[in-house]
């Protein structure tokens, strides 16, 4: 159909790219409007367990149905301003038996009804024809049958025409359930090939990110952002505000109160990753912490469990000439694998020392 995108074209465009889900759904089935909004309800999460995928690509006429599989993102050590080209390891977290299955609806092409012509509007007549009439009237007053000519019959009538939202609602019954599109009340319709096009291609810009686009990074939170920013200016996070001290130029250093375990989650936990990851905190003058940023990221959704940790941790404030002051530290958290029997985690209680920064080389979890 001219105007129209292809199977072929498809593929061309998701199979074997480095995709994302823009907003971390989490579930292994989702489905989404001709518009790209997500159908339903679906947990989120972090980027980093949002890589996708794509193995097949089927396009229906009221839906595009994609599997595939997804992907944990695991850092591997690097700070923000070493080499960060081959930072990650990409790790399959859906199981293999398993797929992930991603629906989309489509727009559905239907015919133009027909303009109606004007009523009562003749063409022009000839002479013969109204001599054919003058013929007609004289065999009625002489009470004989017209002869009929079998090509002057009239024709059958024709089929009423149906309206576009009946026409929709035809080709969705006569089509097998499985390839109906998720929310027929949402479908629209249109009798140009180009437009249905174009409003899959937008919805498929809505829901995938092709790499780290523009638009996927402004989504992210604010540690993230700043590492990135770090990572291409190839240096180290810099707070804002440049009147933030570091620990080794105060008085008295801000001390961490309390210790804590961030949360792991079930993929992490899954495919062995563990490890020591790094952050810098700004601690305000009222020991509490503002900016955080991430220096030495670990991935798979743990970044987001350390950064809502550290934010809940409590501070004593560094002192320089007698003051409270606003400093940055650095904090090394550790990331374990919990067996159902050793599941215990350790209780905040209040450290012995100051948080001292202990950095830890690169450090990398081998996977199957």
């Amino acid at each position: 159909m001219a105007g129209g995108i292809t199977e072929t074209e498809l593929k061309q465009m998701l199979v074997g790219k480095s995709l994302f889900l823009r907003d971390g759904y989490l579930d292994n089935s989702l489905s989404f409007n001709e518009y790209g909004r997500l159908i339903g309800h679906s947990p989120q999460g972090s980027y980093t367990l949002s890589a996708i995928e794509i193995d097949k690509v089927h396009l229906g006429k009221h839906k595009v149905t994609l599997e595939g599989a997804r992907y944990g993102l695991h850092f591997l050590g690097q700070l923000a301003f070493e080499d960060t080209s081959s930072a990650y390891d990409r790790v399959r977290i859906t199981p293999k038996k398993k797929m992930l299955k991603i629906t989309i609806d489509r727009e559905v092409v239907v015919k133009p009804r027909k303009e109606k012509e004007a009523k009562g509007s003749k063409g022009p007549t000839t002479g013969k024809e109204e001599n054919d009439k003058g013929k007609r009237f004289l065999h009625l007053k002489k009470g004989t049958a017209p002869a009929i000519d079998p090509a002057q019959q009239a024709p059958p009538p024709e089929a009423p025409e149906l309206s576009e939202a009946d026409q929709l609602k035809a080709s969705i019954a006569a089509t097998p359930v499985e390839e109906r599109p998720a929310d027929p009340t949402s479908v629209t319709t249109t009798v140009s090939p180009a437009h249905a096009t174009k409003v899959l291609r937008d919805a498929l810009e809505n829901v995938f990110a092709q790499g780290l686009d523009d638009r996927l990074m402004a989504s992210l939170p604010d540690f993230w952002k700043l590492y990135y920013q770090a990572v291409a200016a190839k240096t180290d996070y810099r707070p804002k505000d440049p009147s933030v001290l570091r620990q080794n130029t105060v008085d008295q250093k801000a001390r961490l109160l309390t210790n804590f375990q961030p949360d792991s989650n079930e993929f992490a936990q899954a495919n062995g990753v563990a490890g020591m990851a790094q952050y810098h905190a700004v601690v305000g003058p009222d020991g509490k912490v503002g900016e955080v940023a991430i220096s030495r990221p670990i991935g798979f959704g743990l970044d987001e469990s350390a950064v809502a940790a550290i934010r809940k941790a409590k501070f004593e404030p560094a002192i320089k000439d007698g003051k409270p002051v606003a400093v940055m530290l650095n904090l090394d958290v550790p990331f374990r694998i919990f067996s159902k029997l050793t599941d215990v985690r350790p209780q905040p209680e209040p450290a012995d020392k100051p948080a001292e920064p202990i950095l830890p080389g690169p450090y990398s979890v081998p996977h199957q």
